[in-house]
């Protein structure tokens, strides 16, 4: 079994059905989403579609959040603890329900939008780690690796982040606004999105890889990256068009 990390989606149904065919998904590998799925890109139910007929995991991104919190679906604890009971039934939904962060555009049919925010509610939560995944191994070297939408802070453990840090986190309000990642040194590999590159952003300390952003701006006409971090493999594919401008 191989875990494979996707970058943000964001609605790039095309390229994601590219890139399970780069990596040549196997039946006993997992696919693990680092969240905004649908936002801004062109096909959400595409996505959802794919997702489910490989069993996708993923972890809440702060548009998935702001969907959910609108409907009164949202866990309030960081741990997930609060998560309230699933709902499959709903009153008419309308467009400016599927909203995300910022208002962001989500374009979902009228017909699919009660599957849509069902299927939102499988979030696993706000971060997921090796250590609780049955099957999953270690990176190479032999450390575990956490997988987050968008950072955490260096100096406490994955479970005691916050919401905002765990869906929101970029720069520090430090000296220099640095990137949260910049004063990471591990021991685990973070592996990250909402901050778009059109590179993965690889943060290296003590000659190790201990964080690495999946987001390669494929709603912006970069590419789509998934990352091995148990064989510390990269692939990627190349946005068809431009959906969506920063």
């Amino acid at each position: 079994m191989t875990a494979w990390i996707v970058g943000d989606i964001h609605g790039c149904a095309r390229e994601l059905e590219a890139l399970i065919d780069a990596i040549d998904l196997g039946a006993d590998d997992r696919l693990i989403c680092v969240g905004d799925l649908f936002h801004r890109g062109p096909d959400p139910v595409g996505v959802m579609d794919i997702l489910q007929d490989v069993g996708a995991q993923f972890v809440l991104g702060n548009h998935e959040l702001r969907v959910l919190q609108r409907c009164n679906l949202a866990p309030r604890m960081a741990d997930v603890s609060d998560r309230p009971p699933l709902r499959t039934e709903f009153p008419p939904l309308e467009a400016q329900d599927f909203a995300g962060d910022g208002d962001r555009p989500c374009e979902v049919p009228a017909e699919d939008r009660a599957r849509c925010l069902t299927f939102l509610q499988s979030y696993a939560g706000f971060y997921i780690a090796s250590t609780q995944l049955e099957g999953a191994a270690t990176t190479p070297d032999g450390r575990p690796w956490w997988v987050v939408h968008a950072g955490i802070q260096a100096g406490r453990p994955l479970e005691a982040n916050s919401i905002r840090t765990l869906t929101r986190a970029r720069r520090t309000g430090a000296r220099g606004e640095p990137y949260w990642y910049e004063n990471w040194h591990g021991p685990a590999l973070v592996l990250f999105g909402h901050t778009p590159g059109r590179v993965p952003r690889a943060r290296m300390s003590r000659n190790k890889l201990v964080a690495l952003g999946l987001d390669t701006s494929c709603v912006y006409g970069g590419s789509l990256t998934a990352y091995a971090p148990e064989i510390d493999e990269v692939r990627s594919v190349g946005a068809i068009q431009t959906y969506a401008r920063v």
